[in-house]
Protein backbone atom coordinates (compact mmCIF):
# COMPACT_ATOMS: atom_id res chain seq x y z
CA UNK A 1 0.00 0.00 0.00
CA UNK A 2 1.26 3.47 -0.89
CA UNK A 3 1.69 5.81 2.08
CA UNK A 4 0.61 9.32 1.06
CA UNK A 5 2.36 12.15 2.95
CA UNK A 6 1.04 15.72 2.81
CA UNK A 7 3.42 18.66 3.24
CA UNK A 8 3.91 22.26 2.17
CA UNK A 9 7.05 24.39 2.62
CA UNK A 10 4.84 27.17 3.98
CA UNK A 11 3.95 25.05 6.99
CA UNK A 12 6.88 27.03 8.42
CA UNK A 13 6.09 30.71 9.04
CA UNK A 14 8.58 33.26 10.43
CA UNK A 15 8.28 34.05 14.14
CA UNK A 16 10.30 36.30 16.43
CA UNK A 17 13.55 34.86 17.83
CA UNK A 18 13.08 32.50 20.81
CA UNK A 19 9.34 32.24 20.26
CA UNK A 20 8.04 29.35 22.42
CA UNK A 21 6.23 27.68 19.51
CA UNK A 22 8.75 25.40 17.70
CA UNK A 23 7.79 26.46 14.18
CA UNK A 24 11.02 25.15 12.66
CA UNK A 25 10.17 21.55 13.59
CA UNK A 26 8.21 21.02 10.36
CA UNK A 27 11.27 21.67 8.22
CA UNK A 28 13.44 19.56 10.53
CA UNK A 29 10.92 16.75 10.28
CA UNK A 30 11.11 16.77 6.50
CA UNK A 31 14.90 16.52 6.66
CA UNK A 32 14.63 13.69 9.19
CA UNK A 33 12.22 11.75 6.97
CA UNK A 34 14.58 12.19 4.02
CA UNK A 35 17.50 10.92 6.10
CA UNK A 36 15.47 7.85 7.11
CA UNK A 37 14.41 7.06 3.55
CA UNK A 38 10.74 7.90 4.14
CA UNK A 39 10.83 10.81 1.69
CA UNK A 40 13.07 11.38 -1.34
CA UNK A 41 15.53 14.28 -1.31
CA UNK A 42 13.18 16.29 -3.51
CA UNK A 43 9.41 16.06 -3.67
CA UNK A 44 7.77 12.82 -2.66
CA UNK A 45 4.91 14.56 -0.87
CA UNK A 46 1.51 15.92 -1.87
CA UNK A 47 1.07 19.66 -1.34
CA UNK A 48 -2.34 21.09 -0.43
CA UNK A 49 -3.86 24.01 -2.26
CA UNK A 50 -5.47 26.97 -0.50
CA UNK A 51 -8.42 26.14 1.74
CA UNK A 52 -11.65 27.91 0.78
CA UNK A 53 -12.51 30.21 3.71
CA UNK A 54 -16.06 28.86 3.73
CA UNK A 55 -14.81 25.48 4.91
CA UNK A 56 -13.15 27.11 7.92
CA UNK A 57 -16.31 29.15 8.55
CA UNK A 58 -18.32 25.93 8.76
CA UNK A 59 -16.76 25.25 12.19
CA UNK A 60 -15.50 28.69 13.26
CA UNK A 61 -17.30 32.05 13.50
CA UNK A 62 -17.27 33.52 9.97
CA UNK A 63 -16.16 36.94 11.19
CA UNK A 64 -13.19 35.33 12.97
CA UNK A 65 -12.20 33.51 9.77
CA UNK A 66 -12.42 36.81 7.90
CA UNK A 67 -10.16 38.53 10.46
CA UNK A 68 -7.58 35.76 10.09
CA UNK A 69 -7.68 35.99 6.30
CA UNK A 70 -7.33 39.79 6.29
CA UNK A 71 -4.78 39.90 9.15
CA UNK A 72 -7.09 41.95 11.38
CA UNK A 73 -7.00 39.82 14.53
CA UNK A 74 -7.22 41.93 17.66
CA UNK A 75 -4.27 42.04 20.09
CA UNK A 76 -6.34 39.96 22.52
CA UNK A 77 -7.04 37.31 19.86
CA UNK A 78 -3.34 37.16 18.99
CA UNK A 79 -2.46 36.87 22.68
CA UNK A 80 -4.96 34.03 23.16
CA UNK A 81 -3.56 32.19 20.16
CA UNK A 82 0.06 32.92 21.00
CA UNK A 83 0.98 33.62 17.39
CA UNK A 84 1.17 36.92 15.49
CA UNK A 85 -1.55 37.80 13.02
CA UNK A 86 0.82 38.02 10.06
CA UNK A 87 0.10 37.02 6.45
CA UNK A 88 2.56 34.12 6.75
CA UNK A 89 0.86 32.74 9.89
CA UNK A 90 -2.56 33.13 8.26
CA UNK A 91 -1.37 31.35 5.11
CA UNK A 92 0.06 28.57 7.23
CA UNK A 93 -3.25 28.14 9.09
CA UNK A 94 -5.22 27.79 5.85
CA UNK A 95 -2.61 25.43 4.36
CA UNK A 96 -2.42 23.23 7.45
CA UNK A 97 -6.20 22.79 7.45
CA UNK A 98 -6.17 22.09 3.72
CA UNK A 99 -3.43 19.53 4.33
CA UNK A 100 -5.50 17.66 6.90
CA UNK A 101 -8.50 17.66 4.57
CA UNK A 102 -6.27 16.31 1.77
CA UNK A 103 -4.94 13.64 4.13
CA UNK A 104 -8.52 12.67 4.96
CA UNK A 105 -9.37 12.31 1.28
CA UNK A 106 -6.21 10.27 0.67
CA UNK A 107 -6.95 8.02 3.65
CA UNK A 108 -10.37 7.24 2.20
CA UNK A 109 -8.63 6.23 -1.03
CA UNK A 110 -5.55 4.45 0.31
CA UNK A 111 -6.52 3.47 3.86
CA UNK A 112 -3.81 5.53 5.58
CA UNK A 113 -2.39 9.03 5.05
CA UNK A 114 -0.41 11.57 7.06
CA UNK A 115 -0.23 15.35 7.24
CA UNK A 116 3.14 16.77 8.33
CA UNK A 117 1.30 19.50 10.25
CA UNK A 118 -2.13 19.85 11.85
CA UNK A 119 -3.59 18.82 15.16
CA UNK A 120 -4.58 22.38 16.10
CA UNK A 121 -7.19 21.14 18.52
CA UNK A 122 -7.55 24.18 20.81
CA UNK A 123 -9.25 26.34 18.17
CA UNK A 124 -12.97 26.31 18.91
CA UNK A 125 -16.19 27.74 17.52
CA UNK A 126 -15.42 31.34 18.52
CA UNK A 127 -11.76 31.41 17.49
CA UNK A 128 -8.23 30.26 18.12
CA UNK A 129 -6.21 29.52 21.26
CA UNK A 130 -3.07 27.74 22.39
CA UNK A 131 -1.00 28.13 19.18
CA UNK A 132 -4.02 26.98 17.15
CA UNK A 133 -5.55 29.35 14.59
CA UNK A 134 -7.97 26.93 12.88
CA UNK A 135 -9.05 23.48 14.01
CA UNK A 136 -7.87 21.54 10.97
CA UNK A 137 -9.31 18.17 12.03
CA UNK A 138 -12.73 19.70 12.70
CA UNK A 139 -12.66 21.52 9.36
CA UNK A 140 -11.75 18.33 7.52
CA UNK A 141 -14.29 16.17 9.37
CA UNK A 142 -17.10 18.64 8.77
CA UNK A 143 -16.21 19.04 5.07
CA UNK A 144 -16.15 15.30 4.43
CA UNK A 145 -19.45 14.80 6.25
CA UNK A 146 -21.07 17.69 4.38
CA UNK A 147 -19.83 16.24 1.08
CA UNK A 148 -21.34 12.88 2.10
CA UNK A 149 -17.96 11.20 1.71
CA UNK A 150 -18.49 9.79 5.21
CA UNK A 151 -21.42 9.78 7.59
CA UNK A 152 -19.47 9.41 10.84
CA UNK A 153 -15.97 10.41 11.98
CA UNK A 154 -13.88 9.34 14.96
CA UNK A 155 -11.23 11.68 16.40
CA UNK A 156 -8.56 9.93 18.48
CA UNK A 157 -6.58 12.70 20.18
CA UNK A 158 -3.43 11.56 22.00
CA UNK A 159 -1.83 14.99 22.35
CA UNK A 160 -0.90 15.66 25.99
CA UNK A 161 -3.39 18.56 26.08
CA UNK A 162 -7.14 18.04 25.90
CA UNK A 163 -8.72 18.56 22.49
CA UNK A 164 -11.07 21.13 23.95
CA UNK A 165 -11.76 23.04 20.73
CA UNK A 166 -12.67 19.86 18.86
CA UNK A 167 -14.97 18.80 21.70
CA UNK A 168 -16.78 22.16 21.67
CA UNK A 169 -17.16 22.23 17.90
CA UNK A 170 -18.78 18.79 17.82
CA UNK A 171 -20.75 19.00 21.06
CA UNK A 172 -24.21 17.60 20.37
CA UNK A 173 -23.11 16.16 17.01
CA UNK A 174 -23.46 12.37 17.37
CA UNK A 175 -21.92 11.76 13.94
CA UNK A 176 -18.51 12.74 15.36
CA UNK A 177 -17.06 10.90 18.34
CA UNK A 178 -14.23 12.75 20.08
CA UNK A 179 -11.80 10.78 22.23
CA UNK A 180 -9.13 12.66 24.19
CA UNK A 181 -6.32 11.11 26.26
CA UNK A 182 -4.55 13.96 28.02
CA UNK A 183 -2.77 15.02 31.18
CA UNK A 184 -5.41 16.05 33.70
CA UNK A 185 -3.40 18.95 35.14
CA UNK A 186 -2.25 20.46 31.85
CA UNK A 187 -3.55 23.20 29.54
CA UNK A 188 -6.35 24.16 29.12
CA UNK A 189 -7.29 24.94 32.71
CA UNK A 190 -10.99 24.80 31.81
CA UNK A 191 -11.63 21.52 30.06
CA UNK A 192 -14.43 20.86 27.58
CA UNK A 193 -16.43 17.64 27.45
CA UNK A 194 -15.37 15.22 24.73
CA UNK A 195 -17.44 12.18 23.86
CA UNK A 196 -14.87 10.29 25.95
CA UNK A 197 -12.17 11.94 28.07
CA UNK A 198 -9.40 10.05 29.82
CA UNK A 199 -7.66 12.55 32.10
CA UNK A 200 -4.33 11.02 33.08
CA UNK A 201 -2.19 11.65 36.18
CA UNK A 202 1.23 13.30 35.94
CA UNK A 203 4.29 11.17 35.16
CA UNK A 204 2.24 8.27 33.83
CA UNK A 205 4.70 5.91 32.13
CA UNK A 206 4.55 3.66 29.09
CA UNK A 207 2.82 0.58 30.49
CA UNK A 208 0.04 2.42 32.30
CA UNK A 209 -0.49 4.81 29.39
CA UNK A 210 -0.83 2.01 26.85
CA UNK A 211 -3.22 0.21 29.16
CA UNK A 212 -5.40 3.33 29.32
CA UNK A 213 -5.23 3.70 25.54
CA UNK A 214 -6.37 0.09 25.06
CA UNK A 215 -9.18 0.71 27.55
CA UNK A 216 -10.32 3.79 25.62
CA UNK A 217 -10.25 2.02 22.27
CA UNK A 218 -12.31 -0.83 23.70
CA UNK A 219 -14.90 1.64 24.99
CA UNK A 220 -15.41 3.21 21.56
CA UNK A 221 -15.31 -0.03 19.59
CA UNK A 222 -19.07 0.07 19.01
CA UNK A 223 -18.81 3.32 17.05
CA UNK A 224 -18.32 2.57 13.34
CA UNK A 225 -16.88 5.63 11.61
CA UNK A 226 -16.15 6.08 7.96
CA UNK A 227 -12.85 7.76 8.83
CA UNK A 228 -10.52 8.14 11.82
CA UNK A 229 -8.46 11.26 12.47
CA UNK A 230 -5.51 10.59 14.77
CA UNK A 231 -3.73 13.44 16.59
CA UNK A 232 -0.28 11.98 17.27
CA UNK A 233 1.17 14.78 19.40
CA UNK A 234 4.54 13.83 20.91
CA UNK A 235 4.17 16.10 23.95
CA UNK A 236 3.40 13.10 26.22
CA UNK A 237 7.16 12.38 25.98
CA UNK A 238 9.00 12.54 29.30
CA UNK A 239 11.34 15.31 28.08
CA UNK A 240 8.73 17.49 26.41
CA UNK A 241 8.87 21.03 27.79
CA UNK A 242 5.05 21.41 27.98
CA UNK A 243 4.00 17.86 28.78
CA UNK A 244 3.32 16.28 32.16
CA UNK A 245 3.37 12.59 31.27
CA UNK A 246 6.41 10.34 31.06
CA UNK A 247 6.33 8.33 27.85
CA UNK A 248 9.63 7.10 26.50
CA UNK A 249 10.70 7.17 22.86
CA UNK A 250 9.57 3.56 22.53
CA UNK A 251 6.36 4.33 24.39
CA UNK A 252 5.45 6.89 21.74
CA UNK A 253 6.28 4.38 19.03
CA UNK A 254 4.08 1.74 20.66
CA UNK A 255 1.22 4.23 21.01
CA UNK A 256 1.32 5.11 17.31
CA UNK A 257 1.56 1.46 16.28
CA UNK A 258 -1.36 0.64 18.59
CA UNK A 259 -3.72 3.27 17.14
CA UNK A 260 -2.79 2.58 13.51
CA UNK A 261 -3.07 -1.19 14.03
CA UNK A 262 -6.43 -0.82 15.80
CA UNK A 263 -7.85 1.10 12.83
CA UNK A 264 -6.38 -1.27 10.25
CA UNK A 265 -7.71 -4.35 12.04
CA UNK A 266 -11.21 -2.88 11.73
CA UNK A 267 -10.83 -1.76 8.12
CA UNK A 268 -11.07 1.92 9.11
CA UNK A 269 -9.28 4.54 7.00
CA UNK A 270 -7.01 6.69 9.19
CA UNK A 271 -5.58 10.16 8.60
CA UNK A 272 -2.89 11.18 11.11
CA UNK A 273 -1.82 14.71 11.99
CA UNK A 274 1.31 15.88 13.77
CA UNK A 275 -0.08 17.50 16.92
CA UNK A 276 2.01 19.11 19.65
CA UNK A 277 5.60 18.65 20.66
CA UNK A 278 7.90 21.13 22.40
CA UNK A 279 11.67 21.09 22.83
CA UNK A 280 14.46 23.65 22.59
CA UNK A 281 16.21 21.30 20.14
CA UNK A 282 14.07 21.06 16.97
CA UNK A 283 16.09 18.16 15.60
CA UNK A 284 15.46 16.11 18.73
CA UNK A 285 11.77 16.98 18.44
CA UNK A 286 11.70 15.96 14.78
CA UNK A 287 13.04 12.52 15.74
CA UNK A 288 10.03 12.05 18.03
CA UNK A 289 7.55 13.10 15.34
CA UNK A 290 9.28 10.78 12.83
CA UNK A 291 8.13 7.77 14.85
CA UNK A 292 4.60 8.22 13.50
CA UNK A 293 5.87 8.09 9.92
CA UNK A 294 8.02 5.04 10.57
CA UNK A 295 5.11 3.14 12.10
CA UNK A 296 2.73 4.25 9.35
CA UNK A 297 5.22 3.16 6.67
CA UNK A 298 5.58 -0.21 8.39
CA UNK A 299 1.80 -0.63 8.52
CA UNK A 300 1.40 0.43 4.90
CA UNK A 301 4.04 -2.04 3.76
CA UNK A 302 2.30 -4.87 5.60
CA UNK A 303 -1.17 -4.02 4.26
Amino acid sequence: MTLPIVYHPDYVAPLRPRHPFPMSKYGYLRRTLIARGLLPATGGYLAPGPLPPGLAAAVHAPDYVERVATCRLSPEEQRRIGLPGTPAVARRAFLSAAGTLLAGRLALEHGLALNMAGGSHHAGPAGGAGYCVFNDVAIAARALIDERRVSRVLVVDCDVHQGDGTARIFEGRPEVLTLSLHAARNYPARKARSSLDLALPDRLGDAAYLEMLDHALRRISGFRPGLVFYNAGVDPHAEDSLGRLALSFEGLRARDARVIGWAQARGLPLAAVLGGGYDTDPERLAHRHALLFEEAARAAAAA
